[in-house]
C-alpha cells in the first residue's frame, strides 16, 4: 500500500498525555473517523489501517486507548505479549472509558481538516467494542464493529444508538459464538443496523499479521465497510 499521499502524526486528545494517531487523507480534509486498536495497542498494523482509511478520504484518529497505564503500546500477537494485552484490557474501566471516547470525538470535530462534517467509528475486537460503545454514548453518524468482544453483553445500550452500525463477525470465533451473533441481530433490528457474518472465517481475520488472517473475507468486509461509511459521511 502507498501511503506517501498521507500525512500522519502523533496529536494531542488531553492535557494528561492522551493522544492518537491522525493519518490525513490526500486532499487534506474529509470526514472524521474514530479507529479503534485491538488489545495490542496502536501497533504497526492498526496505524496502516489509519492510513488504508485515509486513502480512501477519511481524517482518522486512533486514539491510544491504554494510555493511562502504558503509552502508546505496540504488542505482537502471542506468547507473552498477547496476554499483556489481555491485561491492559481488562483493567479499563468504563468511566474513563467514555470520558476518553468523548474527548477523542470532539478533539476530531474541531480538527480543522474534518470540522463541520460527519463523524463515524471503525474498530476490532477490543475495538470493536469500542466503536459500539461510542455509537450508544456519543452522537456518530456511523459506526463500523468487527468481532466486538462482549457487545453482545452490553445490549442494553443497543436502543441509545441513532447512527448506521454495521458489524462484522467470522463464523468460527472461538471467542463470539454464532448465538451472541444472533443477541446482536436480535437486538438492533429495527434500527439503521447490517450484521454480517464470514463463512470459514475465525476470530482477527481481518489483520494480515495475524495468523487467523482470511483475505476473502477480510476484502469484502473492507468493501462492505467503505461503501457503508461513503454512503453516510461524505
Amino acid at each position: 500500500m502507498d501511503s506517501s499521499a498521507v500525512l500522519s502524526s502523533w496529536l494531542p486528545i488531553g492535557h494528561d498525555g492522551f493522544e492518537g494517531f491522525l493519518a490525513l487523507p490526500p486532499a487534506g480534509a474529509g470526514p472524521g473517523l474514530l479507529l479503534w486498536q485491538e488489545i495490542f495497542g496502536v501497533n504497526a498494523h492498526i496505524r496502516a489501517v489509519a492510513e488504508q482509511y485515509a486513502l480512501a478520504g477519511f481524517v482518522v484518529l486512533a486514539p491510544d486507548v491504554f494510555w493511562r497505564q502504558a503509552r502508546r503500546v505496540e504488542l505482537g500477537y502471542e506468547g507473552d505479549e498477547r496476554q499483556r494485552g489481555r491485561d491492559l484490557a481488562a483493567r479499563l474501566q468504563a468511566d474513563t472509558l467514555q470520558a476518553d471516547i468523548r474527548s477523542a470525538v470532539d478533539v476530531l470535530r474541531a480538527l480543522p481538516a474534518s470540522a463541520g462534517r460527519k463523524t463515524g467509528s471503525v474498530g476490532y475486537c477490543l475495538g470493536g467494542r469500542l466503536a459500539y460503545l461510542s455509537a450508544a454514548h456519543t452522537d456518530l453518524d456511523a459506526a463500523v464493529a468487527y468481532y466486538g468482544g462482549g457487545i453482545h453483553d452490553q445490549l442494553a445500550l443497543a436502543p441509545r444508538i441513532r447512527g448506521a452500525m454495521q458489524f462484522h463477525y467470522a463464523e468460527l470465533d472461538d471467542h463470539i459464538p454464532l448465538d451472541a451473533v444472533a443477541k446482536v441481530r436480535d437486538a438492533m433490528a429495527g434500527q439503521a443496523a447490517e450484521v454480517h457474518v464470514y463463512g470459514g472465517a475465525r476470530h482477527g481475520f481481518n489483520c494480515w499479521a495475524r495468523a487467523t488472517y482470511h483475505a476473502p473475507s477480510a476484502a469484502l468486509a473492507l468493501g462492505r465497510s467503505l461503501t457503508f461509511l461513503a454512503e453516510r459521511l461524505f
